[in-house]
């Protein structure tokens, strides 16, 4: 009798289409959940390894006011190391670069050196021209007269179109061979060796060279505010009669390598290198990029929690929606639980089954949202195109999200418990509907039957 009463009250229940709102409602929750996570998380991780993969996993920075000197012995001797593949200079600076009539912008401009600059970073895959070039022959173009070559981040150039983001790239192309003039400055030290509490003098120097290409990275800082010299040319043109000289040594370390190992190899090197070299040695700061970033990873983690818990008390709706769903099946149907009771299924059979029913409603939708949940996080690009081109509304603007494209990988350590929670909601929720069941008494709703 009691698989009898179990088997009707599951006909029943499957053919009441108000279960299929608690479903919906479940499935739409935790879509919602899974697609902020995911997006959020995506955004972090490409926030943290785009670092990486643009600056290298080790820096080491010199002091302000410093350079240094005969970084080609130092890269050799990292490079020496089984734990570092390649290692580059940098000399940074900033400036206001004058690309056309009345077209003057602020930008940050490093002096590098190629090829060794591609073996730590993706350059290559970002130039305009050069794209396609192998790598030992990108180079900065040859110039008459003496004069010099450089690399201008798209950004720097033009503006995207409001509406779709995107780069006219006949514009783009106007400027290829086309000089530009770079205003920028010198610190640099009263002494030889800058000790603790000398003021830098600061000296003003324009730097005239021709745009030899275009990068895109895809990321909005460096798109936007960067323009890429010879390190050589730019450390002579800066500072005359100095050797050639860099304020950072960027590292890419082999794969598989420990990064704390890494680094501990990466120190020695220094010291070993600039103990008999400068006096500012020890100050020097040596870092992976994880370390310098790794403030801003944690507020943009926090941000994520706060938005999760506020979609979470959102998402605690379901509760109080299968709550009333269910309990009105009860109140509506009592006549026919009754009879169920009075051919033997007892209270707690008539309790489990609700619950049951909470559960499963929660389990299909939690399925559901799943799936719903993958495919607009997949999709999301292709989503966010079709409606800029619906309603000529650009959503993911890369000058105010930082990347062209939109993250799209599934996070799928969030997904499980945010299924298990909606599928725990459900079974909440039919929790005090599945109590009322069970305290129906046969006796007193088949009395005048």
């Amino acid at each position: 009798m009691k698989h009898i009463g179990w088997i009707l009250c599951l006909k029943y229940l499957q053919r009441r289409l108000m279960v299929l709102l608690s479903v919906a409602a479940v499935a739409l929750s935790c879509a919602l959940l899974i697609v902020t996570d995911s997006l959020f998380t995506g955004f972090i991780d490409a926030v943290e390894n785009s670092a990486g993969r643009h600056l290298g996993d080790v820096l080491i920075q010199a002091p302000t006011g410093v350079r240094i000197s005969d970084y080609d012995a130092l890269i050799e001797q990292l490079e020496a190391t089984q734990a570092v593949q390649a290692a580059t200079a940098v000399l940074s600076g900033q400036g206001l670069l004058l690309s056309a009539p009345g077209r003057v912008r602020p930008v940050k401009v490093w002096g590098i050196e190629l090829p060794r600059r591609l073996a730590v970073s993706p350059l290559a895959e970002a130039l305009l021209v050069q794209n396609d070039v192998p790598p030992q022959d990108i180079d900065f173009g040859d110039w008459p007269n003496g004069q010099i070559g450089g690399m201008v981040g798209i950004g720097v150039l033009a503006r995207p179109d409001e509406k779709t983001d995107r780069y006219d790239m006949e514009q783009i192309r106007d400027f290829l061979g086309k000089p530009a003039v770079l205003t920028t400055g010198t610190a640099q030290p009263q002494q030889t060796d800058l000790a603790v509490g000398d003021r830098p003098r600061f000296r003003r120097q324009v730097i005239r060279f021709h745009i030899a290409d275009v990068v895109t990275t895809g990321v909005s800082d460096f798109d936007e505010s960067f323009v890429y010299l010879p390190i050589k040319a730019m450390s002579r043109l800066l500072y005359p009669g100095a050797p050639a000289g860099a304020d950072v040594i960027q590292i890419r370390l082999a794969p598989g390598t420990d990064e704390d190992a890494a680094m501990a190899v990466v120190r020695g090197v220094w010291n070993q290198f600039a103990y008999d070299r400068f006096a500012w040695f020890s100050r020097v700061e040596i870092q992976s990029t994880r370390q310098m970033q790794a403030q801003l990873i944690a507020e943009y983690h926090k941000q994520l929690r706060v938005l999760l818990f506020i979609f979470g008390l959102v998402s605690l709706g379901i509760i109080l929606l299968v709550l009333c769903i269910f309990y009105l099946i009860v109140m509506t149907r009592r006549k026919d639980i009754a009879i169920l009771k009075s051919c033997g299924l007892g209270s707690l059979s008539v309790a489990l089954i609700f619950i049951l029913f909470g559960v499963l409603a929660g389990a299909l939708g939690a399925a559901l949202g799943i799936g719903l949940g993958c495919v607009f996080t997949h999709h999301i690009n292709a989503i966010e195109q079709a409606v800029s081109a619906a309603f000529g509304l650009k959503v993911w603007q890369a000058s105010t999200y930082m990347f062209s494209q939109i993250p799209n990988t599934v996070n799928w350590s969030s997904v499980w418990w945010i299924s298990a929670a909606g599928v725990l909601a459900a079974a909440l929720g039919a929790l005090i509907p599945a109590i009322a069941a069970a305290r129906i008494k046969p006796v007193d709703i088949l009395r005048y039957e």
